[in-house]
């Protein structure tokens, strides 16, 4: 059995009692998808969700795909026997804990990143520097030559860092429909990449800001147009990865820890104004004033991670003994 095949059938002996903090983790999630430059998939990879989620997402995907395009005569009991291999008690309690993150916190956390951007991008400078660690704690026996794998850690953080210097577009006030739509489905597809910002393709195209106040006025004709681009690109990029997962884990790793280290250009405290959206990508620049607060929220974030990874391994490793 493959790796994500394997964490993706354990909902069988998922204790109920991780739902309380299954619940927090989805919360941390969808707080991660809010700001620029951190990933979604990043928090993931750091609470030890990250295979168990694709796996089951996977399937969710697999079973309405049985549903439209299966055989007439199997096509219901195909979506149930996909459904029957979700992992419900895990998959529930994190999507109700970034709904919960994005309905409460749009608005808070937009402030912050606008307000404090120094203080903000020392925070999850830390936090994501920390987590860089994590898909490469991951990494399994090596069968291809160091020079490829280094030519692809570094080529995805070349791409990261190239990427991010476009965003940063100016705010569209009042966008066309199909513009939202089509947005949300490819931001949609870094929740599920580690080290790749959604917040940030909002940003590039002008939607970051236009976004968060339509959740948090609650403009339900925006809402319900971007949850219905994000559902479709989610359902067109997950078994994708969790096919690369499956195939190409280390190399799949390997660009996830590159992309990571590339994000790091977005959260350098301190940049200048890139004409767009206040807290865009600017040019960097040397430490200004404030420098003390920027620092210490750094190494506030690096510790956070880095005691949740601590966490994380050592309960893996009672799992693994039990």
């Amino acid at each position: 059995m493959t790796d994500t095949s394997r964490a993706a059938s354990q909902h069988a002996a998922r204790s109920r009692k991780l739902l309380p903090l299954d619940l927090l983790r989805g919360f941390l999630i969808g707080i991660a998808e809010l700001i620029p430059g951190v990933s979604g998939g990043t928090v993931a990879l750091v609470t030890g969700l990250y295979e168990q989620l694709i796996g089951s997402a996977s399937h969710v995907v697999s079973a309405a795909k049985a549903l439209v395009v299966g055989d007439e005569r199997g096509r219901v009991q195909g979506a149930l026997t996909e459904l029957r291999r979700t992992n419900w008690w895990l998959l529930v309690p994190v999507l109700v804990g970034m709904v919960l993150a994005v309905l409460t916190m749009a608005g808070v956390m937009s402030r912050f990143v606008t307000e404090a951007p120094e203080h903000a991008r020392g925070l999850f400078l830390g936090m994501v520097a920390t987590s860089v660690a994590v898909p490469l704690r991951m990494l399994t026996e090596r069968r291809r030559p160091v020079w490829l794998e280094v030519v692809l850690a570094v080529g995805a953080a070349v791409l990261a860092w190239t990427l991010i210097g476009f965003a940063g577009g100016q705010a569209v006030a009042d966008p066309p429909l199909i513009l939202v739509f089509g947005a949300a489905a490819v931001a949609i597809c870094a929740l599920v990449v580690p080290g790749v910002s959604g917040s940030f393709f909002l940003l590039a195209v002008g939607l970051y800001t236009t976004t968060l106040d339509a959740v948090d006025s609650r403009d339900l004709l925006y809402i319900g147009v971007f949850a219905l681009g994000a559902a479709t690109g989610l359902a067109s990029f997950v078994q994708l990865l969790s096919w690369l997962l499956e195939h190409h884990r280390r190399s799949t790793l390997i660009v996830m820890a590159g992309l990571m280290v590339g994000s790091l250009r977005a959260l350098w405290p301190w940049q200048e104004s890139a004409g767009g959206e206040d807290h865009g990508p600017g040019a960097l620049v040397a430490p200004y004033a404030p420098v003390l607060g920027p620092v210490l929220l750094a190494l506030l974030g690096a510790a956070v991670v880095a005691v949740l990874v601590v966490v994380e391994a050592r309960s893996s490793s009672a799992d693994e003994q039990d």
